[in-house]
């Protein structure tokens, strides 16, 4: 398989919900805490959200002052990415199309010390669209970037640099609902790892999948966890599917 195994590690609500307020009621703190313990045990060289959720997640709303940082020129008639010399093997892949979001840190700061988090080596992946002072202003930042797609992300692309040029075998597909979808659309999504709490969502909350598309799964394993329901779904592919 000329890409990652993909994994989508989700908590949801019993109608299907990722995003909303009723994550943060008492009910959900159950399901929270198997998701992370779920999370700290699977195997995997990190995980990838998008720009929203690592916004929400990670930095907080925090965007550099890109007068700062001289623009990255590219004379070979197509954007280069930028990869350090020193990979951790552990990543956290930002889908972050335009290039929006600003770090502090080309790693991943948990006030926990989470090791599901804490540490990961940020990856951007960007369209052409980035600025390029904000290219200029990640290579300051020693943050990799790799770009896939003129407009939007090539998802099929993206997955081929992040295990050919970065080396990640599999990853965690941690939301929200946009990147979700964009990867089920690509029929990438090799297995999903659900935590439902006992909870109805909001009508205006997130669905797990935004635009999805019709495709099967096999439940292969599920239980009950102090009243919440962990579930794994595997996909089936065809064999030329996986090449």
């Amino acid at each position: 398989m000329n890409r990652p195994y993909i994994i989508c590690h989700m908590v949801t609500s019993i109608d299907g919900k990722v995003t909303g307020d009723f994550l943060f009621r008492p009910q959900c703190a159950t399901a929270t805490e198997i998701y992370y313990d779920i999370n700290r045990k699977l195997q995997s060289n990190g995980f990838i959200c998008g720009r929203v959720t690592m916004e929400g997640s990670f930095t907080q709303g925090y965007y550099p002052d890109l007068s700062q940082y001289a623009p990255v020129k590219h004379d070979h008639g197509f954007k280069m990415d930028f990869i350090l010399d020193d990979m951790s093997g552990f990543y956290a892949v930002a889908f972050d199309p335009k290039g929006k979001l600003g770090w502090k840190s080309n790693r991943i700061i948990d006030p926990d010390g989470d090791p599901g988090y804490d540490k990961a080596q940020i990856i951007e992946v960007l369209t052409e669209q980035a600025d390029e002072r904000y290219l200029g202003y990640l290579e300051a930042m020693e943050i990799p970037y790799i770009f896939a797609g003129e407009t939007e992300i090539d998802v099929g692309l993206a997955l081929f640099k992040l295990k050919n040029i970065i080396g990640c075998e599999t990853l965690l597909l941690e939301g929200g609902s946009i990147i979700n979808g964009a990867f089920q659309r690509a029929d990438v999504i090799n297995e999903l790892s659900l935590v439902v709490a006992p909870v109805i969502a909001d009508k205006n909350d997130k669905p797990l999948f935004t635009d999805s598309v019709l495709s099967d799964f096999e439940l292969v394993k599920a239980e009950n966890i102090g009243g919440n329901v962990v579930m794994n779904y595997k996909r089936k592919f065809n064999e030329e599917d996986l090449l």
